[in-house]
């Protein structure tokens, strides 16, 4: 897959450029389609009903991969209490079926806590180099990453995508929830792959659950945190690192004071998803779950593995300011090396979208220099 380099200016509103650009820069749809659906979008229904519009179309004409990631991209800004997101999610497993029918990559389902971790896996080319598990984040799918996970695979590594639990199929599918100790789905996974040993990369929040993995997970060799998280408080300033103490045991009071805050359509979704996947009740339980990945949790002095931090320099989710504080607590990892993407690569933004050829080129690199256990530590 050919990925198109540069991000583009498809919306005035920052979050949903950034979801325009994510499924142009993962080369998912065609730059054109995107810009006919922003053009017409001013609300976040206006966003759903137009990547409907292009699904429908799409499979008029037979493009069901197109028509796939159309209804994926539908389903990403849908409600979790409207009962068509479920619905469309299947639509886009159904279409992608269709679609990958002649992939090499395949379905497998990991059993799991009386359920399965949804997963695909993409055979190496020869020679083959090592394996990896790999996994994205917060309300990504592991679909939207098939360019890199078969990029990696064409590098020489058999790789397995799966969705741990409150990801993705697991979660739609196999309803279960969140649980931050991330070691547990990645031990079930390397069990039922009989894997003596991989690397281990997450995308987005991802990387926050790929270095908690690795922290009790010996059987992990290298991990990517593309990028970290660290603590999500560390990113404020002690005087609001100081609020939230204080506030989050008034229950009531954070549930009146965050519903306030959720007449912003993009904290409103952010809230709701939140609990979607954690299955929260209350708009503080997503504030729970999200406090839930903090430095004391990670346990970073644990991980004794070679390690890749990467980040964008205009990140606007995961800044560059949680990176360098998560180099500095890995006390103990073998190696540590540090990759921060710049605005003239085109790679500044979240998980690189804008350039993410660039991006598979340096976990290629990475992997490569550390698969025979050379070391290699910057700062």
């Amino acid at each position: 897959m050919e990925f198109p380099i540069g991000y583009r200016s498809f919306h005035s509103n920052t979050f949903l450029n950034y979801q325009f650009n994510r499924w142009h820069a993962l080369g998912l749809l065609t730059e054109e389609r995107i810009a006919r659906v922003a053009k017409k979008t001013k609300r976040f229904s206006d966003y759903v009903a137009g990547f409907e519009l292009l699904a429908r179309i799409s499979e008029d004409h037979g493009q069901y991969e197109q028509a796939a990631f159309a209804h994926r991209a539908a389903e990403f800004l849908l409600p979790p209490d409207d009962p068509s997101k479920i619905l469309t999610y299947q639509t886009f497993r159904k279409d992608l079926g269709l679609a990958w029918e002649k992939k090499p990559q395949k379905v497998l389902s990991i059993p799991y806590a009386g359920a399965h971790l949804h997963a695909y896996r993409y055979p190496a080319a020869k020679p083959q180099k090592g394996r990896l598990l790999v996994m994205g984040g917060f309300d990504s799918l592991i679909e939207e990453f098939t360019g890199i996970w078969s990029g990696l695979a064409k590098a020489g590594y058999e790789v397995v995508a799966f969705e741990g639990p409150g990801q993705g199929g697991t979660l739609r599918l196999g309803g279960l929830t969140f649980d931050h100790d991330y070691e547990k789905p990645v031990a079930a996974a390397l069990d039922y792959l009989g894997w003596p040993g991989a690397g281990l990369i997450g995308l987005s929040m991802g990387g926050y659950w790929a270095l908690r993995a690795a922290a009790f997970e010996p059987r992990i060799k290298q991990v990517i945190a593309a990028p970290p998280v660290y603590d999500w408080l560390e990113r404020t300033h002690r005087f609001n690192r100081w609020l939230v103490r204080v506030l989050m045991p008034q229950r009531r009071l954070m549930n009146v004071l965050i519903r306030q805050k959720m007449r912003v359509p993009t904290l409103n979704h952010a809230i709701k998803q939140a609990c979607f996947i954690s299955g929260g009740k209350k708009p503080i339980d997503a504030v729970d779950w999200m406090l839930g990945m903090h430095q004391r949790h990670l346990q970073s002095e644990l991980v004794k593995q070679d390690v890749l931090l990467l980040g964008g320099a205009n990140d606007a989710f995961q800044p560059i300011i949680l990176l360098e504080k998560q180099a500095t607590a890995l006390t103990n990892a073998r190696s540590i090396s540090r990759r921060i993407f710049s605005a003239a690569e085109h790679a500044d933004q979240h998980c690189q979208m804008g350039n993410i050829e660039l991006l598979v080129r340096t976990m290629v690199s990475w992997l490569h220099q550390h698969h025979n256990d050379r070391v290699q530590t910057t700062y």
